[in-house]
């Protein structure tokens, strides 16, 4: 359950887990997924754009930026951890709304925040790195004339627009390292040459790595190559939502009700989520 800290507390150990060895940030999409989170003893957690769209029935980018300020409010209030928010790509087309949105974030209480570079155009997937960068140079604006203390993550969206260019990828990290962001982020690199390759682009800043696939990396691995911290996007809605749909899909089918078979048990959840 939520506990007495502070957000000011919540910021300071937040940026003190990004200043030596490797921890991993997961991605709940409700109340329940945090309380549970928190309860297995992670220190921060992360929200999902996509999950927190698809448990309002909604795909992901589709909420607006109001119903993620409740959201993100939502999630601080839900546990003591500190919070990163998915803050997608600020919610604004220029560098004025985007201060603005960040402002409204960190007042939410999150601990930090990510700004991308997607544009959500299929035939010009990622802005241009000056405009890009300026976007960025707002956020960090924003941020700092709130006390400074929400960590900012750059986040170069290559790898999952279609436009794996690794190259490409480092550039934008680096000037967004320059224009004030905290912490980087490349989604969808995998290999142990690229994550590599990022680390050492921008260091000594921290990286972020997700990891939402299967993969023979384990976080002692991740940790060697210099990762400062790992999240795991939707991965762990998706595998809710996995379950949910097996289940569902034999009932509809065949009639039959195997998919129950690694149901979690009311009890503990019960227990779980029974006030002490």
């Amino acid at each position: 359950m939520p506990s007495s800290t502070t957000i000011a507390d919540r910021r300071r150990a937040f940026r003190q887990l990004h200043d030596t060895g490797c921890f991993v940030i997961p991605n709940p999409w409700d109340i329940g997924s945090a309380l549970y989170l928190q309860r297995l003893g992670f220190k921060a957690l992360a929200t999902t754009s996509s999950g927190a769209a698809w448990r309002h029935g909604m795909a992901d980018g589709r909420m607006s930026v109001q119903q993620v300020l409740v959201h993100l409010r939502e999630m601080v209030d839900a546990t003591g951890l500190p919070v990163n928010a998915d803050f997608e790509g600020g919610f604004a087309d220029d560098v004025d709304g985007v201060a603005r949105n960040v402002r409204l974030a960190v007042e939410t209480g999150v601990a930090g925040l990510s700004i991308e570079d997607s544009t959500g155009d299929a035939d010009a997937p990622l802005r241009d790195i000056p405009t890009a960068v300026a976007r960025m140079r707002a956020a960090r604006a924003a941020i700092d004339a709130g006390g400074g203390d929400t960590l900012l993550v750059g986040r170069a969206e290559n790898f999952i627009v279609g436009r794996p260019d690794l190259d490409d990828a480092i550039r934008r990290l680096q000037a967004y390292a320059e224009a004030g962001a905290d912490c980087l982020y490349a989604p969808g690199i995998k290999t142990r040459e690229q994550i590599a390759a990022v680390v050492a682009a921008v260091a000594p800043k921290p990286v972020n790595l997700l990891i939402g696939f299967p993969t023979d990396l384990t976080m002692g691995d991740i940790e060697a190559l210099g990762v400062r911290r790992v999240s795991v996007g939707g991965a762990l809605a998706r595998s809710a939502w996995g379950g949910f749909m097996r289940s569902a899909q034999l009932i509809a089918s065949e009639g039959r009700f195997d998919g129950f078979a690694s149901a979690a048990s009311g009890v503990e959840l019960n227990n779980l989520f029974r006030a002490p």
